[in-house]
């Protein structure tokens, strides 16, 4: 008698036992976490396995029991597919919606814009201003870093082969992460269609780069282009000198002189010195400017001068570009003499 009688409390002990652990794991499940003052920042790295992932969620307090995390991705399948980032809770989330976020790749992300024409040094800060970086470090990366050693672009780096567009990367992303994504986007221009008109061109990809970087530069409207692309291989064929100030005011360090003072200057970069392309590109071009470098207009024009709005005046002759330049100095002296004259102030009565 005495037997049965501690069997069956054995076994409603056992139950009771198995009734509160069911209890609790259903409320670690079910019920929201506690709601944070700060939000908490959990990293999940490519390969993390689901146990691993749990217990660092536990362990930062977004979930309750790295248990019943485990337990409740393995039942609803809600574990598969976790995306790595860093990802922010601010609390008061249950599993299932902590698991939805690690599934959708909800991560934190910071968005940074590269302008076409930038060259490393803007890059860098930019970089810097959106606390990806620091200025100096992703400098020397691009410069002497394994990146260029890797593709074969020592001593000038990658300048020309960051491509310019929007990018989003983790709070923490490493140097070497943030040039491969730029790098990889600037490689993927290099199509077979591309390099088969490289060969019809008798270019390498570092003279297409190089140019192209010149023509962003020097366009200020996007429409012309393809103009100035042809100057540039018109001057090429009857081996004149570019004579672009963009290459005379180009210096890797970043630090830039007015044209009109550094066109006087030689350098290695200063096409007013020396006929053909400089040593590598001058800054990093965009899609247009590397297609009109592939794909020029058919003139015959040999110069071309700036208008104060950006657009450009084509000349076959250097009369006709002395011609130019004369005309658009006398506009900026009518357009000074007419703005001193609006802003005398009219005589009172």
């Amino acid at each position: 008698m005495r037997v049965t009688r501690l069997i069956r409390a054995l076994i409603t002990a056992a139950i009771i036992f198995v009734l509160l652990a069911a209890g609790r794991l259903a409320y670690d499940c079910f019920a929201p976490g506690e709601t944070f003052v700060e939000p908490r920042i959990v990293s999940i790295d490519r390969g993390d396995s689901l146990t691993t992932v749990a217990h660092r969620l536990a362990q930062a307090g977004v979930v309750r029991s790295a248990r019943a995390t485990v337990l409740f991705a393995e039942l609803t399948g809600a574990g598969r597919n976790l995306k790595p980032g860093e990802y922010e809770f601010r609390g008061g989330e249950r599993i299932a919606d902590v698991l939805r976020h690690l599934v959708n790749g909800d991560f934190i992300v910071v968005t940074v814009t590269i302008p076409e024409g930038s060259t490393v040094v803007q890059i860098a800060a930019r970089l810097q201003d959106v606390g990806l970086v620091c200025d100096r470090q992703f400098e020397d990366a691009a410069y002497y870093g394994s990146a260029p050693q890797a593709l074969g672009l020592e001593p000038l780096g990658v300048e020309g082969y960051l491509f310019p567009a929007t990018y989003r990367f983790a709070p923490h992303a490493g140097i070497n992460q943030i040039l491969t994504a730029m790098l990889t986007r600037s490689y993927a221009t290099l199509t077979p269609q591309v390099e088969q008109r490289l060969f019809d061109l008798h270019m390498s990809s570092h003279d297409l780069m190089t140019l192209a970087s010149i023509i962003e530069k020097e366009a200020k409207v996007p429409g012309e282009r393809p103009t100035i692309a042809s100057v540039f291989y018109n001057r090429l064929k009857l081996g004149m000198p570019l004579q672009s100030d963009p290459t005379a005011q180009y210096n890797p360090a970043g630090e830039t002189q007015p044209a009109a003072a550094a066109v006087h200057a030689a350098s290695a970069f200063n096409t007013y010195f020396f006929a053909g392309f400089p040593p590598g590109p001058i800054a990093n071009p965009g899609t247009s400017s590397i297609m009109a470098a592939l794909y020029p207009a058919q003139t015959d024009y040999l110069y071309f001068v700036a208008r104060d709005d950006g657009t450009h005046i084509f000349s076959r002759t250097l009369r006709q570009q002395e011609r130019a330049i004369g005309l658009i100095k006398r506009l900026n002296a009518l357009d000074k003499h007419v703005a001193g004259m609006t802003a005398i102030p009219a005589a009172r009565n």
